[in-house]
C-alpha cells in the first residue's frame, strides 16, 4: 500500500508488446545523518550488502559471462534462421558457437554457453516430454540428447546451461494421467490447480499448487534430470510477479523456492537465473532463492538486427538504477544479453555499442553475448575484451548508478575499495553533447587523475571536473583517482522549521532519512522551499540531494526565484530507501532559497540537501 507521502504518478504507458513473438509460439540506501547546518565531509557510499541466497554462493561470487542463443533465434537478419522462425537454434550451431567462444572469449573470463527456449521443440514449436512430463530434446535440433552437449561444453572448459518456462506445461499434462518419476502413485493431475488456472507470462503452463505434496516431486525430477545431463546452468522463464503479469495466478515465488531446493537436493552446484521484468517488491525472494534476476524485459527488436537502441536497449539507463543495492556476491541485477559484437547484425553505432557495454560493465550485470562469435569484427571483439572494462565489472567494484539526475546527460559512478572511482559519462540524447562529472560530486575536491578505461591510457589531472563532448548515444568509462581533499559540505534538512511548505507538501518520518523525516506530497503543485542556503562565495553548485522515490519522478529545481530547471530522480527502488543526486543551482554570496516544485506532476520525497563550500 502505498503512503499519502508518495501518492501514485499516472501510469507509464507501455514501451511495447512484450515477447510477443515467443508468446504465439509458446500458446518468455541508507544514508548517514549528518548535523543541520554544519560543515561536514560526506560519507563514502557503502558496497551492496549481499545477496541471501541459499545457494552457494560461489556459483555467483561474480556476474557470470558467456553467450546465449537467443539473440540469433529471435532475428529477423538475413541468414540467421533459414528455416523459420527460431531454427537456428540447433546442436551444430551451439557447438559452433562454443568453439569460438572457448578459442576468442574464454581466455577473458566468458565461459557458459546457455541453450534457451525451443531446445524440446520442433520449427513448428511442437514439444517433445519424456514418459514423466519432462521436457526432453527435439531429435532434429538436438539428435544427440542433452547429456551429450554438455559433455562436448565440458570437454572445451566450458559450462553448460539450459532452459525452462515456470510452471507445467499444457502439452505435458496429458489429461492428468502423466506418472511423474520417482514419485509413487503421483500423476500430472496431483500437482496442479483443479481449475487449471494458467501461469508465466506467455499462459503456457498450468500453475503448480505447491500445496499438494506431489507438486514438488515433479520439480525434484526436473532438477534430476538437468543435473544428470551435467548442466551447471538453468534460465527459469515467464516468472512472476513479473514478465508482464500480477496477480495470485502469476505469483511463481514458490515454483522459484521449490527449484532452488530440488537444485540443492542434486548435490549439483548449478546457477538458477530467473526472468524477466521481474517485480522489485518482491526483490528478497529472488535474492534468497536465485542466483540473479532480469529486471528488465527483453534486449532483443525482433527485427532484421539483433535490437535496436530504442527497443530496448535504452531503457536500462532508467530500470537499472532502484535496483543497484540489491546486487552483490551470490546474485546479480540481469540487464539481458550484451550484443555488441557484429557491427551491421547488432543493429548500433559503435558510440550505442560502446555505450551498451559500458552500462553493463558498471550495473555489474551479467556479461553474456548473443552475438555470433564466429564473426565478430574487430571493434566488437575489442568491446568484449577489454580487460579494464572486464575488471570493474568481475572485481570488488560496486554497482555504479547516477550521481546526477536521469535525463539525456548522466554521470554513473562508484566508489572502489582503493579510494578510487569509476565514472561514466553518458549522452543518451539524439545529438552531440558535452558531459560534465563534477569531483563535489563524489565527495572529493582539486586535483583527480584521469584514467580512460575503454582506450587503455591516462589522461592526465583534471581538477574540479572532467568535461567531454560525446557523440549521440555516446558514452566514456573512466578511473579516476583523487589527489586533492574531501569536500566540505552544510547540511540542510527538508523538515527543518525554517522551510516553507506549500500545497500539498507535508512532513512525515522516514526511518531511512537524516533527522528521521523528509517532506512528501510533492504533487500537483507541492513545494518544499530551503530557506537560508548561506554560502560564502556566488558560483555555480552541485548540491547534493538526498531523496525517496518508489519510481522515478521529475522536479523542477531553482534558486532565488530564479529560472528552474526539471530533473528526473531516478527511482531508488522502494519507498524506504535514500538515495543521493547531484543537481547544480547557481546561488549568490550570502543567503539563497532553493525550491523544489512538483509541478503538475509527482515529485519525489526529499530528506535534505548538502551544499558544498567553494574553494
Amino acid at each position: 500500500m502505498r503512503s499519502s507521502l508518495h501518492p501514485a504518478a499516472p501510469a507509464r504507458p507501455g514501451r511495447r508488446a512484450l515477447r510477443t513473438v515467443l508468446g504465439l509460439a509458446l500458446m518468455a540506501g541508507i544514508v548517514t545523518a549528518v548535523p543541520t547546518a554544519q560543515a561536514v565531509t560526506p560519507a563514502a557510499p557503502t558496497a551492496p550488502t549481499a545477496p541471501a541466497t541459499a545457494s552457494t554462493t560461489a556459483l555467483a561470487a561474480k556476474p557470470y559471462m558467456g553467450w546465449t542463443s537467443w539473440s540469433m533465434q529471435s532475428s529477423k537478419y538475413p541468414g540467421l534462421n533459414p528455416d523459420g522462425d527460431y531454427s537456428y537454434l540447433t546442436e551444430k550451431n551451439v557447438l559452433l558457437q562454443a568453439d569460438a567462444l572457448a578459442k576468442r572469449l574464454k581466455p577473458f573470463g566468458y565461459e557458459y554457453v546457455n541453450i534457451d527456449a525451443g531446445w524440446w521443440r520442433d520449427n513448428d514449436w511442437k514439444p517433445e516430454f519424456d514418459a514423466h512430463g519432462r521436457q526432453t530434446a527435439d531429435p532434429v535440433r538436438f539428435p544427440r540428447g542433452m547429456k551429450p552437449v554438455a559433455d562436448d561444453l565440458h570437454a572445451k572448459g566450458l559450462k553448460a546451461g539450459i532452459y525452462l518456462p515456470v510452471g507445467l506445461e499444457k502439452e505435458a499434462y496429458g489429461g492428468g494421467k502423466v506418472p511423474l518419476w520417482n514419485a509413487g502413485d503421483c500423476t500430472t493431475g496431483d500437482i496442479v490447480h483443479g481449475d487449471l488456472r494458467t501461469t508465466n507470462g506467455w499462459d503456457s503452463s498450468y500453475k503448480i499448487d505447491f500445496s499438494r505434496p506431489c507438486a514438488q516431486k515433479y520439480i525434484d525430477s526436473q532438477a534430476r534430470m538437468i543435473a544428470d545431463w551435467g548442466y551447471d546452468f538453468l534460465k527459469l522463464d515467464g516468472v512472476g510477479p513479473g514478465s508482464g503479469k500480477s496477480g495470485d495466478q502469476y505469483d511463481n515465488v514458490a515454483d522459484v523456492a521449490a527449484w532452488q531446493k530440488a537444485i540443492a537436493a542434486t548435490g549439483r552446484p548449478l546457477h538458477l537465473e530467473v526472468s524477466w521484468s521481474l517485480d522489485i517488491g518482491r526483490v528478497a525472494d529472488w535474492k534468497k532463492y536465485t542466483n540473479g534476476w532480469r529486471i528488465d524485459t527483453d534486449v532483443e527488436c525482433y527485427c532484421n538486427t539483433l535490437v535496436s537502441w530504442e527497443n530496448s536497449v535504452d531503457d536500462r539507463w532508467d530500470d537499472a538504477p532502484g535496483w543497484t543495492r540489491h546486487a552483490g556476491p551470490g546474485g546479480w541485477n540481469d540487464l539481458d544479453s550484451l550484443n555488441v559484437g557484429n557491427g551491421q547484425m547488432d543493429g548500433l553505432t559503435k558510440a550505442e555499442r560502446q555505450s551498451y557495454a559500458t552500462l553493463w560493465a558498471i550495473a555489474k550485470s551479467p556479461l553474456y553475448t548473443g552475438d555470433d562469435l564466429t564473426r565478430l569484427d574487430s571493434y566488437g571483439l575489442s568491446l568484449l575484451t577489454n580487460r579494464e572494462v572486464i575488471a570493474v565489472n568481475q572485481g570488488a567494484t560496486p554497482p555504479a548508478r547516477p550521481v546526477t539526475p536521469s535525463g539525456a546527460q548522466q554521470v554513473w559512478g562508484a566508489k572502489n575499495a582503493d579510494g578510487s572511482y569509476t565514472v561514466a559519462l553518458f549522452n543518451l540524447g539524439d545529438a552531440p553533447a558535452a558531459v560534465t562529472a563534477d569531483w563535489s560530486s563524489f565527495g572529493f575536491t582539486g586535483k583527480a587523475a584521469v584514467r580512460d578505461l575503454w582506450n587503455r591510457e591516462s589522461l592526465g589531472t583534471y581538477t574540479d571536473k572532467v568535461t567531454q563532448a560525446l557523440p549521440a548515444h555516446g558514452s566514456r568509462l573512466f578511473t579516476v583517482t583523487p589527489k586533492g581533499p574531501a569536500v566540505q559540505l552544510t547540511g540542510y534538512e527538508a523538515e527543518a522549521p525554517a522551510n516553507t511548505l506549500s500545497g500539498n507538501a507535508s512532513l512525515a518520518n522516514c526511518d531511512a532519512c537524516s533527522g528521521a523525516r523528509k517532506v512528501g506530497n510533492l504533487y500537483l503543485g507541492g513545494k518544499l522551499q530551503f530557506n537560508e542556503v548561506v554560502v560564502n562565495k556566488a558560483g555555480r553548485y552541485v548540491v547534493q540531494v538526498a531523496y525517496v522515490s518508489g519510481d522515478a519522478r521529475p522536479v523542477a529545481v531553482s534558486a532565488n526565484g530564479n529560472g528552474a530547471t526539471t530533473h528526473k530522480f531516478p527511482s531508488t527502488g522502494d519507498w524506504g530507501t535514500v538515495e543521493t543526486v547531484g543537481v547544480p543551482v547557481t546561488l549568490k554570496a550570502g543567503s539563497n532559497t532553493v525550491t523544489f516544485d512538483s509541478g503538475s506532476g509527482y515529485a519525489p520525497d526529499i530528506d535534505r540537501i548538502d551544499v558544498p563550500k567553494l574553494p
